[in-house]
């Protein structure tokens, strides 16, 4: 299994969206161990949001099209909005499946 995840750091307003298979080593990665990253000059990160999806393939492509939306509004609305994630389930998860 892997998660698409949105990390978030209030401390500096910003988002950071990902992907892993180890969604636990993947935030101490971001809060701990990476040098000289995006992430690292950001730090702390919050867990904002996790969507587990089937495979990296999914993953992937979910990640890439959050991504694309470059938007702090969009990420929000994501965030808060159980709607908008089931929307992301549906195009990436459940139309996946069905091919």
């Amino acid at each position: 299994m892997f998660s698409v995840y949105i990390l978030f750091s209030e401390e500096h307003d910003k988002y950071y969206v990902g992907q892993t298979d180890d969604l636990e080593r993947r935030l101490l990665q971001h809060n701990e161990l990476s040098e000289n990253s995006f992430t690292s000059r950001y730090r702390p990160w919050v867990l904002a949001l996790a969507i587990a999806v089937p495979d990296r393939t999914v993953a992937i492509k979910m990640e890439r099209f959050i991504k694309k939306q470059k938007s702090k509004k969009y990420l929000r609305e994501v965030i808060a909005s159980k709607e908008r994630q089931h929307m992301l389930r549906q195009r990436f998860i459940e139309n996946y499946s069905a091919d």
